[in-house]
């Protein structure tokens, strides 16, 4: 893991936290900072406090996490669009395994379009639901081929009318092969923008909408991967390492996992799952 909170270290809370500490109810009830100070275990009540706390809580992940980026494997657009593709249900580690293999073979959308069936289903078999994904890749490429000139285009509307290719595979290539902001709400930043109150939205469109609008675009993409990266490593969906957490001061879910250090730091991962 990068940078984080040194066990046992104390700090006092930001003053405006503490004056509002004891007013909000919390699952976390009378938690306090290891200095002795009752913790605001709570969303910040303004709009403008929310938006202070988010980009707070942003800064203090990009410190933690300095090297924050996509961690599947690409050289170009269409190399990402189909390792993105192909992520779904399996880890980036076991797609960054098979990426040489496959695009030694398909370098290219047209090589692709052109592949046969088998041999492709053979190259991408370790990662589970292989011929749901062959067909994917079979039309994604075929659709590249026929409608863009083999070319990934640079738009989102245009993505999305790609097979196999939703908000998130579009954002991922947007922010990550064109240098366009997007969010990519998967499972780890749904589940931190909720822990966070920046969000109540399950459906990933809305949640999208209701994060992006607390911070500038242009932080839209290093925002992805820095919540992706700590829910990979650190917040945990069953069991979240708070009492190990960089956010621990200011978190309005601190407390739901364990709290002792010593137990926490257990949970933490160097290198995150997909």
């Amino acid at each position: 893991m990068g940078r984080g909170v040194r066990s046992g270290a104390t700090a006092s809370p930001p003053e405006s936290y503490i004056q509002w500490a004891g007013s909000q109810s919390s699952t976390v009830g009378a938690a306090t900072y290891p200095c002795g100070v009752p913790r605001a275990a709570a969303v910040p009540p303004t709009r403008t406090g929310l938006v202070r706390q988010a980009r707070r809580i942003d800064r203090v992940l990009a410190e933690t996490y300095p090297d924050a980026r996509c961690e599947l494997d690409f050289d170009n657009p269409f190399e990402l669009l189909v390792v993105t593709v192909l992520s779904a249900q399996t880890t980036d580690k076991r797609v960054n395994a098979v990426r040489p293999t496959l695009f030694a073979a398909y370098p290219d959308a047209a090589a692709m379009a052109a592949a046969d069936r088998e041999v492709l289903e053979g190259i991408i078999g370790p990662l589970g639901f292989f011929r749901a994904k062959t067909e994917s890749l079979l039309k994604l490429s075929a659709a590249l081929v026929e409608k863009h000139d083999g070319q990934v285009p640079p738009r989102l509307k245009d993505l999305v009318e790609l097979p196999g290719v939703g908000r998130k595979t579009a954002n991922v290539v947007l922010g990550n092969a064109f240098g366009i902001p997007g969010i990519t709400v998967d499972t780890h930043f749904g589940r931190l923008a909720r822990r966070f109150g920046w969000t109540e939205q399950t459906d990933p469109v809305k949640a999208e909408h209701e994060v992006g609008s607390l911070f500038p675009k242009r932080d839209w993409t290093m925002l992805s991967h820095h919540l992706i990266w700590h829910g990979r490593r650190c917040c945990h969906a069953q069991k979240p390492a708070c009492g190990a957490c960089p956010l621990a001061r200011i978190c309005p879910s601190y407390g739901a996992g364990p709290t002792d250090p010593e137990t926490a730091a257990k949970l933490l991962r160097t290198e995150g799952r997909a």
